[in-house]
């Protein structure tokens, strides 16, 4: 046994000499006490505490050895050696191989303190033979690794069950997948990943496609549900937005939509005779001062990245001004008292059993588009069996609700009696299912509140009624998924 180098691993070298002259080596020093201790000079109390608690974890060494008996079989010293240090060099031990003989070597890491290079402290607490409890804050990359990011997402995380919703959903899409590339060419981003992307967008609020890409990168939980191995490379940003353009051309959205809604243990959930419509406002990604006149008349805005422009007193509508970053935007008040803001307008058809939303519409703002939007939805709805539709007080008006009746449509839709006389009358009211169309109605809020809190909705990132409106039709699809984990388990 190498005596000095256990001495000056526990910072006591000066006793060297001392146990050089006495002849302490190998078996005498498992043997040693207190009072030999003292007989050989060593007088410090606390020098002789730690030589002897050293003592004690050599001896359990010792006596596990000795059980447990040998494990290698006896070979050349030349080959020996040469294994060792195989091992060193694959766990990035190779600086210990200089001051250590090969043997000393021997279960390092598995039991035998490494002195100063684990922090050794005999009195401390330990297991495994005499290694610290305690883990150690050293990085040490391992050379190969076999861990997939499957095996990493717990078995009742709850994206699981809306991946395979979403994949039954990707394979019924793919032969319109294959309409919308060429029959050879560059390998593009596959149409099914970069849904499924988006998908974990709205999920997970992402604010942009940049971020979406580096979480891609380092998030593991991101990569499995996309279907990306540990190794693949990630796509730049603007290579997936220019892939998802071709997907907005082929109205993907709404077909992903219909997908996942006729999937069988979906499309039990789903009634065919109650709905639900409304509308909601979506602030559009420009800036007020950006409304300028179509002439190109008026001031422009002071030099600088965000110069400021005084445009009170102006007389401003969506006849004589558009915005020069989203001409689709339209300058749109909701409701009195309420400022006037460049947005789009989102509808949503909703089922009354579930509260799933079965089709979207996004429009430009203005006064009609919501009964507009509700009647092209309406109307778009398959077979021709009479239906109801629940709405709030906007939609009281006498054109809307005559409308609803050509398209055999019972409107049960709430009365606006405010200084005025309500298109619904006692033909309507009088009917007990009237009263629970009202009251599932609001449920449409859930969806608008979900869309725009959760998933980042309430201003678009886009611009265009083309991609604002593909985008929306994408985060209510992922608002069904996330209300499918609850409902598919309980009804398969």
């Amino acid at each position: 046994m190498d005596i000095p180098g256990w001495l000056k691993n526990m910072g006591l070298e000066q006793y060297e000499a001392v146990f050089h002259d006495n002849d302490i080596e190998g078996s005498v020093l498992y043997s040693l006490t207190n009072e030999d201790l003292k007989d050989i000079g060593v007088a410090s109390v606390g020098h002789r505490r730690r030589l002897l608690d050293a003592i004690a974890v050599l001896r359990e060494e010792e006596s596990r050895a000795a059980a447990v008996g040998p494990t290698l079989a006896a070979g050349p010293e030349a080959e020996r050696r040469q294994l060792t240090l195989m091992f060193c060099d694959l766990v990035g031990s190779t600086p210990l191989a200089s001051r250590f003989d090969p043997e000393d070597l021997t279960g390092c890491g598995k039991s035998r303190p490494i002195g100063r290079d684990i922090g050794y402290n005999p009195r401390r607490v330990t297991r495994c033979g005499g290694r610290p409890m305690r883990g150690w804050d050293t990085r040490s990359d391992a050379l190969f690794s076999y861990v997939s990011c499957e095996a990493r997402v717990p078995k009742d995380y709850p994206l699981r069950p809306i991946r395979r919703i979403v994949d039954e959903a990707l394979a019924a899409l793919s032969p319109e997948f294959e309409k919308l590339y060429a029959r050879f060419g560059r390998p593009s981003i596959p149409p099914e990943r970069l849904l499924r992307a988006l998908l974990l967008q709205a999920f997970y609020s992402v604010r942009s496609e940049k971020q979406l890409m580096e979480q891609l990168d380092y998030n593991l939980l991101f990569r499995w549900f996309v279907g990306l191995s540990l190794d693949a490379e990630v796509w730049d940003e603007t290579v997936f937005t220019k892939n998802r353009d071709r997907l907005i051309d082929g109205d993907i959205a709404r077909k992903f939509m219909a997908a996942v809604l006729n999937e069988e243990p979906v499309k039990v959930l789903l009634s065919d005779d109650h709905f639900s419509v409304d509308g909601t406002l979506i602030e559009a990604w420009a800036s007020m001062k950006s409304f300028r006149p179509k002439d190109g008349s008026g001031e422009p805005p002071a030099a600088g990245r965000n110069g400021e422009r005084d445009f009170h007193g102006e007389r401003r509508s969506n006849e004589t001004h558009a915005s020069t970053t989203d001409p689709d935007a339209r300058l749109y008040r909701k409701g009195p008292g309420q400022p006037a803001k460049l947005a789009y307008l989102g509808h949503v058809l909703m089922e009354n059993r579930h509260a799933l939303v079965v089709d979207t519409r996004l429009t430009l703002a203005t006064g009609t588009a919501e009964r507009e939007a509700a009647l092209e939805m309406v109307a778009d709805r398959p077979g021709n069996h009479r239906i109801t539709l629940g709405a709030d007080k906007a939609y009281d008006v006498a054109e809307f609700v005559a409308d609803l009746r050509a398209h055999n449509v019972t409107p049960h839709v709430s009365q606006n009696t405010t200084n005025r006389r309500s298109a619904i009358d006692g033909r309507t009211t009088r009917h007990p299912g009237y009263a629970v169309s009202v009251r599932v109605r609001k449920r449409i809020e859930e969806v608008f509140g979900w869309t725009k809190a959760a998933a980042g909705f309430r201003k678009t990132r886009h611009r265009g009624l083309a991609r604002v409106g593909w985008m929306f039709t994408v985060t209510a699809t992922a608002y069904n998924l996330v209300r499918l984990t609850k409902l598919v388990p309980a009804k398969a």
